[in-house]
């Protein structure tokens, strides 16, 4: 467990289960493009759950079907308010990778799981459904970002694409390929992006959250130090999980 504390925020998180379970310390405004959850709500909790790589192969294809509703019965099983925002990846949980990092009374937080053997250039065609098969789904990037700054709705909108621009650019800088084996893969093809926000009156206000502004150039930087250790872990794990 580890414990954050700034200007009133109390931010920790826990394992339990093959479950990341995030507790951002109070209710938060949260813009996620999770499957339990999604979209923008308030919540307290972030859980990041490790399914099987291949789920159809072990038999389990109805609880699959809707995750949403999987990961509520996680939540419940685990003592976590079932009104939080769910992810699943197949990337074991003993790989989070967190970053912090702070600046005139802001802080940035990056939780992260990263796989790419999923990977995929944007503009691929997606994969038929009897090639599905050869994909690798342990190749899931989750990314969650947590400030204790009040960013606007709209804000909150360039937060996600600063995060998924960083994704981006140190998958480039790393040479990761698509699993077609096309050069210059932009992420993976089950990426999930959640960014946590203080609600109004709480936090430092930000209209902006552009890579021009500090909230901004933070966001960037923590998710470019949690990938690029995700890559290590990824690499290690793939190394020793070889077919």
């Amino acid at each position: 467990m580890t414990m954050m504390r700034q200007n009133g925020f109390t931010t920790c998180y826990r394992i339990a289960k093959d479950t990341l379970i995030v507790d951002l310390g109070t209710r938060m405004r949260v813009l996620s493009s999770a499957p339990r959850g999604g979209g923008l709500r308030t919540t307290r909790y972030i859980m990041n759950h490790q399914v099987p790589a291949n789920p159809l192969l072990q038999g389990s294809h109805s609880k699959w079907e809707h995750p949403a509703r999987y990961l509520k019965r996680i939540a419940l099983d685990l003592g976590v308010d079932p009104e939080c925002v769910g992810l699943m990846t197949a990337v074991p949980m003993k790989q989070v990778v967190t970053c912090r990092d702070e600046q005139d009374g802001m802080w940035v937080e990056c939780f992260a799981t990263v796989g790419v053997t999923n990977a995929v250039r944007a503009g691929e065609v997606p994969v038929r459904e009897e090639e599905d098969s050869k994909v690798h789904r342990v190749g899931t990037i989750n990314l969650m970002v947590a400030t204790n700054a009040c960013l606007a709705a709209s804000a909150l909108v360039c937060a996600v694409q600063v995060v998924t621009e960083s994704k981006t650019g140190v998958l480039r800088d790393h040479a990761v390929p698509s699993w077609t084996g096309r050069p210059g893969a932009t992420g993976t093809g089950t990426d999930a992006v959640v960014v946590a926000c203080a609600l109004r009156g709480n936090g430092p206000r930000s209209d902006y959250a552009g890579t021009h502004t500090m909230i901004g150039a933070l966001i960037g930087k923590v998710v470019a130090d949690c990938l690029t250790q995700g890559l290590v872990r990824a690499t290690a794990w793939a190394t020793t999980h070889r077919d």
